[in-house]
């Protein structure tokens, strides 16, 4: 069968990044629907930002202050790319990038680590991630990635370190502290992030 004339390879070659993108988002939307997560806050309202960390709409609602710590995974994976994948074409980088952080948003809202949430860090009545967070996460992380990108290594390295001082004061968490905090809790850090 022959190709429309005006879809050549050059154009299918090109989109084909962009339509696995959108079947990943479509398949991490699908799993995390089965895990019975809920499209947005059970509240009932619908903001598409929420600022308040300590709150029943944390993770519940598009964007919250959280979202800047997948922008930073996002800062992440480009470097890990970078290394592993230097020729890599950078619309497939991001594939596997927001393919990454899509499994990770999956793992995150499985009771096993819900729970860890909860028991390990200051996230106490943490119920997981609506969809619509989950995705409003994995696009922060596209962000993240694109920034890095954009920027080259020394600038998204300021990037980075800043937004990790940014969140650390007001938010009294970070990507680093959560990572810590999710793997070997620390109660002196947890006091101090619950302000106790």
């Amino acid at each position: 069968m022959k190709s429309l004339p005006f879809i050549t390879e050059d154009r299918r070659t090109r989109a084909r990044p962009w339509i696995a993108l959108a079947v990943v988002l479509i398949l991490v939307t699908a799993q995390l629907r089965l895990q019975h997560r809920l499209w947005w806050c059970a509240c009932g309202e619908r903001f598409l930002w929420a600022t308040d960390v300590n709150s029943r709409h944390c993770s519940q609602h598009l964007i919250d202050p959280y979202a800047f710590t997948h922008v930073l995974h996002g800062v992440l994976l480009w470097w890990a790319l970078l290394i592993i994948a230097p020729k890599m074409r950078w619309q497939w980088k991001l594939w596997w990038c927001i393919a990454l952080e899509g499994l990770w948003e999956i793992v995150e809202n499985t009771p096993f680590v819900i729970n860890r949430y909860r028991e390990g860090t200051a996230a106490l009545g943490y119920e997981g991630d609506s969809i619509f967070n989950s995705l409003g996460d994995t696009l922060s992380c596209g962000l993240g990635f694109y920034a890095a990108y954009r920027l080259g290594v020394r600038k998204s390295i300021a990037l980075f370190v800043a937004t990790e001082i940014v969140l650390l004061f007001w938010i009294r968490d970070n990507l680093t502290l959560n990572v810590v905090m999710l793997l070997w809790p620390i109660e002196t850090i947890k006091h101090w992030q619950l302000g106790v």
